[in-house]
């Protein structure tokens, strides 16, 4: 029997009930483990899905959260990484079969046995769910452990967990360098973070938005061009020009205006949308230029730690806003509505007392 302790945490108790304050157990440390007290934790729009049940198949209580960011407390007898008063890292992982062609290739978010999310899976050591960062402190296998650069603002590292990887692994699948022709699709919490990414590969990037107001808010973070995709004339201009877009956009709309300004060999990217694809993709161009849709889901261990250590050398963070954990269902609210730029941070020290 693995032996456990009480840990604060905020959580809730049914889809349409307030997230609170809530006591939850973790595991004990256990040879492989690492125990990490939690500085910040960034907040996602799948943390606010999942506590409301938007996706179907949460189990309460839920305690959503993984951007996790903090110190080490303790290690297993077996750890050999990490030390006490270490900077870690945790992000939408903490396990996977690890004997799978996808876990054998580093690429754990595609374990083909199901890989366990940090929150709302089946834990593999206790009974009942995983849960998450919004908690005083979270104990994770030391394989799913990241190192943070010491040099990079804490808080903004967190959201790198989860939007950055994921918008880090297509630009790297896709083999985005000095010279590539980038785009991207929104300008949130991902977008933003994609276009950090990509000009630090060394791309020029573009920003599609319908919004002329974003403009400003692109060219500062880095960006060399918005294109706004209402105007019929700039896309007609757009076109055939870009190698790689990534499309963060989180609800359904119409990829077709995007695939035609795809250069030849070039691919569409989907990393915000879950479901089906309406209306019914042209596949003329698709055909008569090889371009290509496709998804990508974050990123596997040793990708995350590559786009940490880049980060690192890079100077790349989230432009974020700090919150208490007692403002999390008033955060959730101002999510619904893109009245934040670009990431909701919990400072975790608002937990104590």
């Amino acid at each position: 029997m693995i032996d456990t302790q009480k840990v604060k945490a905020f959580g809730t108790a049914a889809a349409d009930a307030a997230l609170k304050e809530i006591t939850i157990d973790r595991r004990t440390v256990m040879p492989k483990d690492v125990e990490i007290e939690i500085l910040y934790c960034g907040v996602c729009h799948s943390d606010l899905h999942t506590a409301r049940n938007d996706w179907g198949g949460t189990i309460y209580p839920a305690v959503p959260g993984h951007e996790i960011v903090g110190r080490v407390t303790n290690v297993g007898s077996e750890i050999i990484k990490f030390k006490v008063g270490d900077l870690a890292a945790v992000g939408c992982l903490v396990d996977s079969c690890r004997t799978c062609s996808s876990c054998k290739e580093d690429l754990e978010q595609y374990c083909l046995n199901g890989a366990t999310g940090t929150y709302n899976a089946k834990d593999p050591y206790l009974e009942g769910r995983t849960y998450g960062g919004y908690s005083q402190k979270v104990v994770v296998d030391e394989h799913f452990v990241l190192s943070v650069p010491e040099n990079l603002d804490l808080a903004g590292v967190a959201p790198l967990l989860c939007a950055g990887i994921t918008t880090w692994s297509p630009l790297r699948h896709w083999n985005v360098k000095e010279g590539s022709r980038v785009a991207v699709v929104g300008l949130g919490g991902l977008g933003h973070m994609a276009i950090k990414l990509a000009k630090g590969l060394g791309a020029k990037v573009t920003l599609f938005s319908r919004s002329p107001g974003k403009e400003q808010d692109a060219l500062a973070l880095g960006a060399d061009k918005v294109v706004i995709s209402t105007d019929d004339k700039q896309m007609a201009n757009a076109k055939g020009q870009f190698d790689v877009i990534i499309d963060t956009v989180p609800y359904v709309h119409d990829l077709n205006p995007y695939v035609q300004t795809l250069a030849v060999n070039g691919t569409l990217v989907l990393v915000g949308y879950l479901g089906p694809l309406e209306p019914m993709l042209n596949s003329v161009p698709m055909i008569l230029g090889r371009k290509s849709v496709a998804g990508s889901l974050i990123g596997g261990i040793a990708e995350t730690q590559e786009m940490l250590d880049f980060c690192g050398k890079h100077n790349i963070t989230s432009d974020i806003e700090i919150i208490k954990m007692q403002e999390i269902n008033e955060a959730y609210e101002r999510m619904l509505k893109s009245d934040v730029r670009y990431r909701f941070v919990i400072d975790m020290a608002s937990m104590k007392g």
